[in-house]
């Protein structure tokens, strides 16, 4: 924890679609994260935590994103995720901490009591999107609360990322660490969450996702390029 705190973790991911797709590549990735100053990764998939693994000597917040028919929730959702991911030794395991349904048929309550008492010992970040996920899963026993979620379940879309407010009043009121994360593009950006109180940040698309990089700036050349 003590590693984290007020610094950057870089979450190196890249999906089955998207060009960079490879444990290889995301070993690399984040070997070049570390050489920047990162303090953690976070990660997805066994097979690319375990490469990360043997690149850099930093703690990994570990996920698996497994989506299941009619269900929204998607990050670690399932004890099926939570084992490997406790098997591949990630400091952190990050579980979507959402009002949502799950596909365990289980409530949040109910799948975090049996994680927590297979596993005592492990750190655990709740992937929130609001202020009531945020403090429920503070009293629920997660070590860290994230932001990761704003703007991405159907009751927070189009709230302005990164999210601020949120940020600050979780870090008011809640008694955990709060890892802001989502939408942090710039370094102003950086220095807003970190003034709003943030224990620690993530970044992921603005630093180790280059045809989502080029696209931002693309933009902004379609906006104001005059032909």
């Amino acid at each position: 924890m003590d590693q984290i705190r007020g610094k950057l973790i870089v979450s190196c991911q890249a999906l089955k679609h998207e060009p960079l797709y490879s444990s290889y590549i995301m070993g690399r990735m984040a070997y070049a994260a570390m050489l920047g100053g990162a303090a953690g990764i976070r990660a997805n998939t066994v097979e690319d935590i375990i490469e990360i693994k043997k690149n850099v000597n930093l703690p990994v917040i570990g996920i698996i994103k497994q989506v299941y028919d009619g269900y929204d929730v998607f990050i670690t959702p399932t004890m099926k995720e939570v084992d490997p991911l406790v098997a591949c030794g990630c400091e952190i395991i990050a579980i979507d901490a959402t009002r949502r349904p799950r596909p365990d048929g289980l409530t949040l309550d109910e799948f975090f009591n049996e994680v927590k008492k297979k596993y005592p010992n492990q750190l655990f970040m709740a992937d929130c999107s609001d202020f009531d996920e945020g403090m429920h899963a503070a009293e629920l026993g997660f070590d860290f609360i994230g932001t990761t979620l704003s703007g991405y379940t159907e009751y927070t879309m189009g709230r302005e990322l990164p999210d601020v407010t949120l940020i600050k009043r979780l870090a008011e009121e809640c008694d955990k660490p709060v890892i802001a994360e989502g939408g942090i593009w710039y370094p102003e950006d950086l220095e807003k969450v970190l003034l709003a109180g943030a224990y620690a940040a993530v970044i992921g698309t603005a630093i180790t996702r280059p045809m989502d990089i080029t696209k931002h700036f693309v933009k902004a050349i379609e906006k104001y390029y005059v032909k």
